[in-house]
């Protein structure tokens, strides 16, 4: 059965999983973890992205992006797989793949859902039980978006930008979303969105990235989600 094209364009955020293949731990140390980022941080510039929220477990990585060049998302995740790759066989002493060969990507509506996509990925370590408190994870976004915490990897989304007129009302802001949890549904939709590779939004915006990728429609109301 022939792969489905990624759907990516100009602006739109991209939710991007990537996994460790067959779940393996790709993440052994904090030296890894760090590696990963510093890798990350390089592919950024190479294909220029702008990147909104992330994290790094154990066995995958979320990413949360939007490019104006649609090839920029691909050449980014190829880099990055291929240096960090490269350093973890070395390290290891392995060899062979360590991801699985095609990572999974969903389109994201801004105004709507690009926060609850920000949510649903800070979120993951509290999820998986690691910590209490997503703060007290190291290898994610939260700190910078919710506290201030200085991370160059880091591009503010203008939804963000517009919760409030400075960084300290934004942060509050932001803040008090992670007050509650995610219900169990919208994180069950957003799971569904994401490994069908198309796009979760409204009505709208699923009819329009339906139109851009000119795929039939009962086709695409088979693979979509709304929240």
């Amino acid at each position: 059965m022939a792969r489905r094209l990624r759907i990516v364009l100009p602006g739109v955020p991209l939710h991007v999983i990537q996994r460790g293949s067959n779940r393996q731990v790709c993440f052994l140390d904090a030296q890894d973890f760090r590696r990963y980022l510093d890798y990350l941080h390089s592919c950024l510039a190479i294909a220029p992205c702008e990147l909104h929220a992330y994290v790094v477990m154990s066995n995958h990585v979320h990413l949360l992006l939007s490019a104006q060049d649609t090839t920029h998302p691909s050449a980014l995740m190829k880099a990055l797989n291929q240096r960090y790759t490269q350093y973890f066989n070395w390290r290891y002493g392995r060899s062979g793949s360590l991801c699985e060969g095609r990572y999974k990507s969903c389109l994201v509506q801004g105004e709507r859902y690009l926060l609850i996509c920000q949510r649903y990925i800070e979120l993951n370590p509290v999820r998986a039980g690691m910590v209490a408190l997503p703060a007290q994870y190291r290898w994610s976004s939260y700190r910078a978006n919710a506290q201030g915490m200085s991370d160059e990897l880091l591009s503010p989304h203008s939804v963000y930008l517009r919760l409030g007129h400075d960084a300290h009302k934004r942060q509050q802001a932001y803040q008090f979303l992670f007050q509650k949890d995610l219900p169990m549904h919208t994180v069950t939709q957003l799971r569904v969105a994401l490994n069908a590779e198309f796009a979760i939004g409204d009505q709208d915006f699923l009819r329009r990235i339906a139109e851009a990728s000119r795929q039939p429609p009962a086709e695409i109301r088979g693979q979509t989600r709304r929240v």
